[in-house]
């Protein structure tokens, strides 16, 4: 699919007006994330399966809290990968809590995709986007960034390090991404004022 400059233009406008309109909802999304990461990132020692139920709420309630916020804006035509990266955070967290037992390995594995492919799309994301939103399109790609390091450190690591290393670093994915959607916020909170949409 290709866009014009005109049609890349009004898709940047429609964002920038729908993040200004929402930022309130975007604001709730990261600061659920960054608060979900903290509580992830203070337990990281918690048993196997109580690792495993945890971090699957985590991701239960995260990948609903992001649903929410996509679902309850009205246009949203950028926020594909917000979409995308909830559903993926829902499955994830469904799964983990549906087989607890299934093994670390499974977890391990069931994250670093998570990882790569929430990594893929915030850092395509923000690069496309780098035009509409210019205070914060560098906290997405830090993001993104962040999750495939996070992927790599993972994948590296195994098998040693699945039993403690998974709750830190879910943590850590879920502090960046609330960081980069807090700072989208701000930015439409910042841009609703300068329209006059308060």
């Amino acid at each position: 699919m290709t866009f014009t400059g005109s049609s890349l233009s009004d898709m940047q406008t429609a964002v920038r007006k729908a993040i200004g309109l929402h930022w309130r909802i975007f604001l709730l999304h990261g600061v659920a994330l960054i608060v979900l990461g903290a509580l992830a990132v203070i337990a990281p020692a918690v048993a196997t399966v109580a690792v495993e139920i945890f971090i699957g709420w985590l991701f239960l309630i995260g990948g609903i809290v992001g649903l929410v916020a996509m679902f309850s804006a009205d246009d949203v035509p950028a926020f594909l990968w917000t979409l995308l990266t909830a559903g993926l955070s829902v499955a994830v967290g469904v799964l983990l809590i549906w087989k607890p037992v299934a093994g670390v390995m499974s977890l391990t594995i069931a994250l670093t995709a998570f990882f790569f492919a929430e990594g893929v799309f915030q850092s395509i994301t923000s690069i496309a986007y780098r035009k509409s939103m210019p205070g914060s399109w560098g906290w997405m790609l830090a993001s993104g960034v962040a999750d495939l390091v996070l992927a790599v450190l993972i994948v590296i690591g195994l098998p040693l390090n699945a039993s403690w290393v998974l709750g830190l670093l879910a943590g850590v994915n879920l502090i960046t991404s609330g960081a980069a959607i807090t700072v989208v916020a701000f930015e439409g909170r910042d841009l609703a004022k300068s329209i006059g949409a308060l």
